[in-house]
């Protein structure tokens, strides 16, 4: 029996435009393709939504940190949706005078924006934090705290305060299994 016509377009062209922007690069320290993360941010957010531009946004964002791709690149090829989500996902290496920021005031800078993220913005970033959360409870359930030596930050108190800020900062989607199981995965690393 044959699966029911959809129009994928949107999110086929996503897909084959991330596989090719992150070819041949590697997720830090796995030894498996880079885009194996974007897949499964993009399949979280379809446990939420079917919106395609949500899904295309989900496989697409980290292209524009990660490659180089530019935003304008994805507005020309998906559209300003596409690309304003992106955006509102990528992390900001400078502040508005060019300074180049740490790792904590680039978190604290994406946090901030998050706060007032819209619910589509969030969803996009949900995918995201949790396909790292899980990889974080993977690798820490195998490795232990030697597990923390593979980032620049080290000290897993730093993780903790991040991933729970992020937590409380997508508690509007608390409705949804993955931001439950978001939550419940932060426990499992960091503690109550």
């Amino acid at each position: 029996m044959c699966n029911e016509a959809l129009d994928t377009s949107l999110v086929d062209r996503a897909i084959v435009f991330a596989v090719k922007a992150h070819a041949g690069t590697e997720r830090r320290g796995k030894g498996i393709p880079y885009i194996v993360h974007p897949l499964e941010a993009m399949t979280i957010v379809s446990t939420i939504t079917a919106d395609p531009e949500l899904l295309a946004a989900a496989v697409l964002h980290d292209t524009v940190e990660d490659t180089d791709v530019t935003i304008g690149d994805l507005r020309a090829a998906f559209g300003e949706r596409v690309a304003a989500l992106v955006a509102s996902e990528s992390d900001s290496f400078t502040d508005d005078t060019g300074r180049i920021l740490d790792w904590k005031e680039r978190k604290v800078l994406a946090l901030r924006r998050l706060a007032t993220a819209t619910r589509d913005e969030k969803i996009v970033t949900l995918g995201d934090k949790l396909s790292n959360m899980r990889a974080i409870a993977r690798d820490y359930a195998a490795l232990g705290e030697d597990f923390w030596l593979r980032f620049h930050v080290k000290d897993k108190a730093s993780h903790a305060w991040r991933y729970r800020a992020l937590a409380e900062a997508l508690g509007e989607l608390a409705d949804t299994a993955a931001y439950q199981e978001f939550v419940r995965l932060i426990i499992q690393v960091f503690g109550a």
